[in-house]
């Protein structure tokens, strides 16, 4: 199935249930088509399953088993011109912006406001795919 055209669709990683719930709903709200998964190697398989493109992918820096970044880099490989917008808590390590800076991403600090988090999203997306009006 095909997504409307216009209609951005949003992957959000996850493992805290509640951010994951939260930020899904938030964004549903906006418009966007949003999938959820709950580790790298669930978002690997949704994202596959899917069968369409992905405009970005909203994850959490660190998670148990595959961290955002490993997560972000598999899924490039299968789809090169996906966005990526990374969650922190810890946007202040060195290592952390080191790797968002490098690699061209976005980073959004947890926690964070609907405002904050649409701002950034839409940043993000830079106009290429918008929520549904």
């Amino acid at each position: 199935m095909k997504d409307a055209p216009g209609v951005a669709t949003i992957l959000v990683v996850d493992d805290e249930p509640e951010v994951r719930k939260l930020v899904g709903a938030m964004l549903s709200r906006e418009g966007y088509k949003v999938l959820v998964s709950d580790s790298g190697d669930t978002a690997v398989r949704t994202f596959v399953k899917h069968g369409a493109p992905v405009d970005l992918l909203l994850t959490d820096v660190v998670s148990p088993g595959m961290s955002g970044p490993v997560l972000a880099d598999q899924l490039i490989e299968l789809q090169p011109n996906l966005r990526v917008l990374f969650m922190s808590g810890f946007d202040g390590t060195q290592v952390v912006q080191k790797y968002v800076r490098e690699k061209g991403f976005s980073l959004l600090t947890k926690p964070f406001t609907m405002d904050q988090l649409r701002a950034k999203v839409r940043e993000t997306l830079g106009g290429s795919a918008v929520a549904a009006v």
